[in-house]
């Protein structure tokens, strides 16, 4: 087969790696300069993707384009009226996942419970908002072009730490349209996404679980990152699943989607809260789901384009999945001078199963050797699997332990909330089943 890959930095490089060593054909285009090194010696480049759209047309039913990101879902649209073979979105993906208030009255017009929320384009409404209407509020800028740092989760019960952040905001605006932004109401609870794959007609099966770690530090200290690690099943989904994802299938299908799309939930005594939709390959989350995965990703991805089963073939048990990074990640400033180009090393040589549960994201080959690579320093990620999830965190964090990189970070305890409150509570709210969650 081949595959023409289309993101900004090459974020799905371990998974092009698998393609490629399953002896496929693979051209990357990433719209990032400053990702010209990402995977560079390790995954085939294209400077113009549209050059290579003859290349795909010429494979047949065997061409395959994937979309790493949102915001190119007109795109997708139109090459799927073209004949191509597309995966990764749509047009009503981008538009799920960058407005918010959008993707809640989907989700309400499908029957969801939403949570209150309200939509601003005006600091100083929202300023006044907040006057009349004190609690914990939680902060979003609409869009894909704000990091997750830029978000907030308020902690003060009467939602002046929101308002003094929004205040900051308001003085150092510089952008010359109005800022798009909601202010959601905080639910306390467990926060549990719930993912599967849509063929364009239908959901493929299983559906994951998964308990994202998305703070910088142990203990949910810190920015928010978008992602320091995640625990993964695919066992135990049907319930959320149900109540979920698959009251999507009618507007899924009317606008061709066709790929990967997650809900975020928070799950309390009262029921399931529906947060926000990511309408993409997540990021981590996709490699973290692979030593799950019983096929490959190639036969994954036949079955959805060609429609012939909804089934596809995973292991019981857990996964976990560890990032791991160099400073001054999460942010670009200064990470030239403090670990762009630094050796990546390891502990005794890897086998074969070592190299299949690391995941190289911002990592290439020079002269032989590999170095971090990229724009922040988001190097790679080690997995583990097991039956239980004691026993995916020890196979994931004793592969982390073999990495020698300088000043390398990452959290130790991912997985551990789960553990220690979260299967409890969402055995005791219905959610999980004890056989489900040993």
């Amino acid at each position: 087969m081949r595959f023409l890959g289309i993101g900004e930095n090459n974020d799905l490089g371990s998974l092009y790696r698998r393609l490629l060593a399953a002896g496929h054909e693979v051209r990357v285009f990433a719209s990032e300069p400053d990702a010209a090194g990402v995977l560079a010696g390790l995954v085939p480049r294209t400077a113009d993707w549209r050059a290579d759209l003859p290349w795909i047309r010429d494979a047949g039913r065997d061409g395959v384009i994937l979309f790493e990101g949102v915001d190119h879902g007109l795109t997708q649209d139109r090459l799927r009226r073209e004949g191509y073979r597309v995966i990764g979105g749509s047009s009503l993906g981008d538009r799920l996942e960058n407005d918010r208030g959008f993707g809640q009255r989907m989700m309400r017009e499908a029957g969801m419970r939403v949570a209150g929320l309200h939509e601003f384009r005006d600091f100083e409404v929202a300023l006044a908002f907040l006057r009349e209407h004190p609690g914990r509020w939680v902060y979003k800028l609409n869009g894909g072009l704000f990091p997750s740092t830029h978000n907030y989760v308020g902690e003060m019960e009467d939602g002046s730490d929101v308002a003094a952040l929004i205040a900051c905001h308001r003085a150092r605006w510089e952008g010359s349209e109005p800022p798009s932004f909601v202010l959601m109401e905080h639910i306390a609870g467990v926060e549990i996404g719930i993912g599967a794959y849509f063929n364009g007609e239908r959901f493929l099966h299983p559906a994951c679980l998964d308990w994202e770690h998305k703070r910088l530090f142990p203990g949910d200290l810190g920015e928010l990152t978008g992602e320091m690690g995640t625990l993964v099943t695919y066992r135990g989904a049907e319930r959320l699943f149900e109540a979920t994802l698959a009251r999507m299938v009618e507007p899924l299908r009317r606008s061709g989607y066709c790929g990967y799309i997650n809900l975020n939930t928070i799950v309390d005594e009262r029921g399931i809260w529906p947060l926000e939709f990511t309408c993409r390959f997540g990021y981590p989350g996709f490699a973290i789901l692979e030593p799950l995965h019983g096929e490959g990703w190639d036969r994954i991805f036949a079955r959805m384009l060609e429609r012939d089963g909804i089934e596809f073939a995973t292991h019981p048990g857990w996964a976990v999945g560890v990032v791991l990074t160099v400073p001054p990640f999460p942010y670009r400033p200064d990470y030239d001078r403090l670990s762009k180009g630094m050796p990546i090393l390891f502990k005794g040589p890897l086998s074969a199963a070592d190299e299949t549960n690391l995941h190289y994201c911002e990592v290439g080959l020079e002269r032989g050797r590999l170095v971090t690579s990229g724009v922040i320093g988001d190097l790679m990620i080690a997995t583990g699997r097991g039956p239980t999830v004691e026993e995916a965190q020890e196979q994931a964090y004793r592969l982390a332990a073999r990495v020698v990189v300088p000043n390398l970070r990452y959290r130790n305890d991912i997985g551990a909330r789960f553990l220690r409150e979260d299967r409890a509570r969402l055995i005791a709210y219905g959610i999980l089943s004890p056989e489900a969650a040993p």
